[in-house]
């Protein structure tokens, strides 16, 4: 299923680490987006934005916006909702005291639209607001032209990394150079697509096979249709079998290959921000969140804070 949003956030990731950024910071006076910079966000009733700490304890459950067909971190599985943002879900509303009650939502154009649809305005026809929604890349930018919310939560380093055949490579893994003459598999329009098409200057064009998913491109692989596939380890490590073997190469002329994910909140809603981030770095202090990850089969990188 195609994700326009998730498809943006790679895009975007893709121009930040091409580049460089900063350091995520509060400070945004020097952030200007073209004709979004000025434009002021709805304002709307409380009835549609969510509700306070104290609130969300006394009706006894939390709304957690996830996306939908996203494994492995939201899929549904015979109808019924999983993955690993599931189980951090689950493990916020423990520590709140309260039931996780879970939105599957569908993206957006954009991580924008996404934040406006669930989390501080709602979509203009139907769809419930969100207290709290996860798989928010924790980033400066984002945060600076999104004043209505507040990212927070960090809870997991994604990076890139590179599967192949065991049968194709004996003896030494692949790096990108060898996509030169060598088949490789990426999901279309994401970092991977970005840096594979444009190193050594498309050098690498004619041997890429561009997939709907990364999921389909990991079933690529499996079938033999390509030799590799590049991709965020999470979704690499979920597609794995006896034949495959994964590795994370240096990738030349790319700044960053690894990024930080974690929550948004409504900004008014501080203290359920404080409550949600200080859940999570409780699971990540007492290794409760490495087992999620590992239960699911995929390494844990712990964020840098």
């Amino acid at each position: 299923m195609f994700k326009p949003a998730l498809k943006a956030v790679s895009a975007v990731l893709a121009m930040l680490c091409m580049t460089g950024t900063a350091a995520f910071a509060q400070n945004c006076e020097n952030v200007r987006f073209g004709d979004e910079a000025e434009r002021k966000p709805q304002n709307v009733g409380r009835d549609i934005v969510g509700q306070s700490l104290d609130d969300i304890q006394d009706r006894g459950f939390i709304k957690i916006a996830v996306y939908e067909d996203f494994p492995p971190f939201s899929y549904e599985d015979k109808g019924v909702l999983k993955g690993v943002d599931i189980e951090i879900g689950r493990l916020i509303a423990q520590d709140l005291g309260v039931e996780a009650r879970f939105i599957a939502t569908a993206a957006d154009e954009n991580v924008d639209g996404d934040l406006r649809n669930n989390v501080w305005r709602g979509k203009l026809i139907g769809g419930q607001i969100a207290n709290v929604m996860l798989h928010v890349p924790y980033d400066r930018e984002l945060g600076c032209r999104n004043e209505m919310v507040v990212l927070n939560g960090q809870y997991y380093n994604e990076q890139l990394a590179i599967a192949y055949r065991k049968d194709a490579y004996p003896e030494d893994p692949p790096v990108p150079a060898y996509f030169r003459v060598d088949t490789v598999g990426v999901e279309n329009d994401t970092l991977s697509d970005f840096y594979l098409s444009n190193f050594a200057r498309g050098q690498l064009i004619a041997n890429m096979s561009r997939y709907p998913t990364a999921t389909d491109a990991m079933t690529a692989l499996a079938n033999g249709e390509v030799m590799a596939v590049m991709a965020p380890l999470s979704q690499i490590e979920h597609g794995l079998n006896d034949d495959i073997a994964v590795h994370m190469p240096p990738f030349p002329g790319l700044a960053k290959s690894a990024w930080t994910l974690g929550v948004a909140v409504r900004h008014n809603w501080r203290p359920l921000s404080y409550a949600v981030d200080d859940a999570i770095r409780f699971a990540i202090d007492d290794g409760r969140m490495a087992k999620i990850f590992e239960d699911h089969g995929l390494t844990y990188t712990k964020p840098d804070w």
